[in-house]
């Protein structure tokens, strides 16, 4: 068995976080884990005690990043790779949008995923790691209401791009992992409707109700293959959990 890596996920206790965290706990890999969910994240360190730590708290918290890079090292003597998988959607148009309202959602999607990729250079140069950013497709594609998150993951994926080419021993993807069946996409049908477009409200709906969600384990598994063994020739890509280009991990 190859030897065992260290990895930071961030919104490691539900959902595709979750999901990342137990492939990697499953290969033997070390972990530190973050998110608001303490309770959550103590229950994967009791069933796991050698191979994870974690932080609960806020991502942005000025500390917050910093922390986790430093407890990766100081638990598990290196750090090989980032999955910065947190976020938020804020459902509102342009026009009856709050500029704070902005501000918190490019705080978190934006600002602490950036924090968190530039606390860990430093390591991942050591072990020519790897991040990985969860993107979405409304990153390319608008949806009536979603201006702020839309945006938040264009940036994260021009950041992304970015990173590669200034640090060459460090890989750097975006991955959008599809529609999942999360609290997000829950939320999105509670709250769509006042919202959005009919039309594509509609498609989330039906998607639920026909079964077509994916389960986290679906793209999860695929992240955490990637960022265990990333492909440097895709660095600086932006990629879909299910493209070709990630046909190996997917097996």
């Amino acid at each position: 068995m190859a030897a065992a890596k260290v990895f930071i996920v961030t919104g490691a206790s539900k959902g595709i976080g979750a999901a990342i965290a137990s492939y990697l706990l499953g290969q033997s890999h070390k972990v530190v884990l973050a998110a608001r969910s303490g309770d959550l994240l103590e229950s994967v360190k009791k069933s796991h005690p050698s191979q994870v730590e974690y932080i609960a708290g806020d991502m942005t918290s000025s500390d917050m990043a910093g922390n986790l890079t430093n407890l990766a090292v100081k638990a598990f003597g290196r750090l090989d790779g980032i999955v910065i998988n947190h976020g938020i959607l804020e459902a509102q148009t342009i026009d009856k949008s709050a500029i704070e309202t902005w501000k918190r959602v490019y705080d978190i999607n934006v600002f602490s995923c950036l924090a968190m990729a530039k606390a860990g250079i430093p390591e991942l140069r050591k072990t020519k790691g790897c991040v990985v950013w969860l993107s979405s497709g409304a990153a390319n594609k608008p949806y009536n209401a979603w201006a702020a998150y839309g945006s938040s993951k264009a940036a994260v994926q021009s950041i992304s791009t970015h990173l590669a080419v200034e640090e060459p021993d460090i890989t750097s993807v975006t991955v959008a992992p599809g529609r999942v069946n999360t609290d997000m996409q829950a939320a999105v049908r509670a709250s769509g409707k006042d919202t959005m477009n009919k039309a594509q409200y509609d498609t989330f709906v039906d998607a639920f109700e026909q079964g077509q969600l994916l389960e986290p384990e679906q793209p999860g598994h695929v992240i955490a293959k990637f960022v265990a063994n990333p492909n440097a020739g895709l660095s600086g890509r932006c990629l879909n959990w299910n493209s070709p280009e990630l046909e190996s991990y997917q097996r």
